[in-house]
């Protein structure tokens, strides 16, 4: 038989991999990558995805994570998620901005992304919620503070996202070269 990818050993302790376990690592893999991009694209659910992604390489059986890994992570998941959609309301609303500059910035970070990759995520959303707050009739200079703000609470709720998801990478990374994937912390 042929060189093991990863010098890894299916389930069957054979050296053959089967083909459900390769369609279940390469999905894996997929979702991991798909919860980077959706870290900072807002059409993509970063943090579940990537928590997805722990659950199918567990699957494949390339990897073993604890129970414990799986309800942090899944709770982390959950709660990132939640905060990314409730963060930016919560910013706009507590400061005195309007639900155009959210749905501009919105529109703003998918506009960025296609015409600019890189420097349209980042500049996008604060262009799309200026633009927002100047349809929701606020002067210039209202404008350009709920704009910030709004931009602020991007940068907070990606920050977060992508820190989770590279995480998530690292340890798949790490299961896949054959190190303890994560740690198992106690329950308490």
């Amino acid at each position: 038989m042929g060189h093991v990818p990863f010098c890894i050993i299916s389930k069957n302790n054979e050296g053959i991999l089967s083909i459900m376990e390769i369609i279940l690592f390469i999905t894996a893999l997929l979702f991991a990558l798909g919860g980077i991009l959706g870290s900072v694209l807002p059409i993509l659910p970063g943090p579940p995805l990537s928590f997805f992604a722990v659950i199918l390489l567990h699957w494949s059986g390339f990897a073993s994570f604890s129970f414990t890994f799986f309800i942090i992570t899944g709770i982390i998941a959950a709660i990132l998620t939640v905060f990314d959609y409730v963060l930016p309301s919560w910013i706009v609303n507590k400061f005195g901005g309007s639900k155009q500059g959210v749905i501009g910035s919105m529109i703003g970070l998918i506009i960025g992304s296609i015409i600019l990759p890189i420097i349209g995520i980042i500049i996008g959303p604060f262009i799309g919620a200026f633009i927002g707050e100047l349809v929701a009739n606020n002067d210039a200079l209202t404008a350009l503070k709920a704009a910030l703000l709004t931009f602020i609470g991007f940068l907070i709720s990606t920050g977060l996202k992508l820190g989770y998801t590279i995480t998530i990478a690292y340890y798949i990374v790490k299961a896949l070269m054959g190190q303890p994937p994560a740690p198992d912390y106690p329950i308490i």
